[in-house]
């Protein structure tokens, strides 16, 4: 994407934001804006069912935070979830609900896209962000 990256763990979610500010000191968002990635809805299904303890205290992680998750689902689509497009054995009714319960539950917002679209996606969302927060929080830029 031609942009610096580094790799570390975050508390929640899979990618986040931070740049160096004009006076030396980093800016990080990675406590209040988040992207978690799942490649299909048979990965959120295995979230949802057999790991839905450790992603839900993730997601718990981020709402203690007041953290905001962009959830992006690659190869999906509401149609899909209410259709049962998907190899999992997870009910479609079931998935909806899980789905729908996260955005209600957590400052969650869920978005759809195919992989050739997520690294635009998720650079420019973070950037986004990274952006609104610098021209409206009093920062030492």
């Amino acid at each position: 994407m031609g942009i610096p990256s580094e790799r570390r763990k975050l508390d929640f979610g899979d990618y986040s934001i931070c740049c160096t500010l004009t006076n030396g000191e980093e800016y990080s968002l990675e406590k209040n804006v988040c992207v978690e990635r799942k490649m299909s809805f048979d990965e959120i299904c295995n979230c949802y069912c057999q790991h839905r303890k450790r992603f839900t205290r993730e997601f718990e992680r981020a709402k203690q935070a007041d953290a905001k998750v962009y959830l992006l689902i690659e190869n999906a689509t509401w149609e899909s979830a209410y259709d049962g497009d998907y190899r999992s054995k997870m009910s479609p009714s079931a998935l909806v609900a899980s789905m729908t319960a996260w955005l209600a539950r957590y400052n969650c917002q869920i978005i759809f896209c195919k992989p050739k679209t997520t690294g635009k996606l998720i650079k420019e969302l973070l950037y986004r962000e990274l952006k609104e927060r610098l021209e409206n929080e009093e920062i030492n830029i």
